[in-house]
Order: structure tokens, then C-alpha cells, then sequence
């Protein structure tokens, strides 16, 4: 027996499927922000009017901003990873809960690795999502000595290291510039 034809797609479920795409790319843009030390990209997530606490009480964005910068732009290098996000879109306002695991590798050899949950509530004003309050819960920590290794066998051939804004090799790759 023949499959059925396939319906015709729903507009609805594909402007749905467009929205959760562009609010996976806000949180990925979030990490990347963050790990970069790039105030702009950070800025573009958030709503001008946005309410960012990460446990302290809230804070508009260029407050927050400041103080990831400063804090984060202290540490050697930090890698922020976003794993589930469960996501509830209603027209132009979306609900995330989304799963992170960090780890910063602080001045002098020590490590910290954070795991916790953003609570987001999204806009989208002009077509772009944009994240208007993030609630940060952590759920647990582990610190220590970094047993992380920059030179040595296979480590000696990697010519590409992270760094933070401009000098992250991926700058240069994004202007079409390697």
C-alpha cells in the first residue's frame, strides 16, 4: 500500500520551528559572548530593558556586563557549554530552561567547573529574540587544580589557542580574514 501523501506544512508549526532555531542561536551567542569577553555580543542578547540575575538580585545588562568582564576577563580562559533547553514559545514571548555546564580556569592553576540552569523569558521586538530576564540557579561546583596542559607531545603542534575579543583566532575567520 502507497504512503499517504504528505500534507501541506503548516505555517504555524514552521514560523515555530524558525523561532526555536533563532532562540537555540541567542544562547549559543550568550556562550560565546561571555567566553570571548565580548561586551557587544553580550549586549545583543539581552533587551536594553533587561533583568539579568545571576543570584545576586537583578541587574540591567550593561551593570552585569561590566562585571562579567571584569570578573571573567581576570580568568585565563573560561568555556561555557549549554546542553537541554526546554523551550515554551507563545507568539512573541518564549520561556527557556536551559542546562550549562562552565568551566574556568582561574590565574595561578586552579579550576572551577560550575553546573546550574538559566531561566529565560525571550521577546521578539523587530524579528530578533532577545533574552528580556535571566534567573541563573546553580546546581553544583567542583574546584581544584588544573590539570589542563598547553605543551608537550600532540599539545606542541597546536598552533590555534582560545583567546579573548579580537585576538580569538575565530575573528579573523569570521571576517574572512583566514
Amino acid at each position: 500500500m502507497p504512503d499517504a501523501p504528505n500534507p501541506s506544512p503548516n505555517p504555524a508549526d514552521l514560523q515555530h520551528l524558525l523561532d526555536r532555531i533563532a532562540i537555540d542561536e541567542v544562547l549559543a551567542r550568550y556562550c560565546r559572548g561571555i567566553d570571548r569577553c565580548d561586551a557587544e555580543e553580550l549586549a545583543a542578547v539581552f533587551t536594553p530593558d533587561a533583568a539579568i540575575d545571576y543570584g545576586d538580585g537583578p541587574k540591567p545588562p550593561d551593570v552585569t556586563i561590566a562585571g562579567l568582564m571584569a570578573g571573567l576577563g581576570a580568568m585565563t580562559l573560561t568555556h561555557h557549554n549549554i546542553g537541554n533547553v526546554i523551550c515554551e514559545i507563545t507568539g512573541d514571548r518564549a520561556r527557556c530552561e536551559t542546562y550549562c555546564v562552565a568551566l574556568h580556569i582561574l590565574p595561578g592553576g586552579t579550576e572551577m567547573v560550575v553546573g546550574g540552569r538559566y531561566l529565560d523569558r525571550l521577546v521578539k521586538q523587530d524579528g530578533e529574540w532577545r533574552i528580556a530576564q535571566r534567573l541563573y540557579i546553580m546546581d553544583w561546583n567542583r574546584q581544584g587544580p588544573s590539570t589542563m596542559q598547553e605543551s608537550g607531545g600532540l599539545y606542541d603542534t597546536l598552533a590555534r589557542r582560545c583567546a579573548r575579543r579580537p585576538d580569538d583566532p575565530s575573528y579573523a575567520w569570521w571576517a574572512g580574514e583566514s
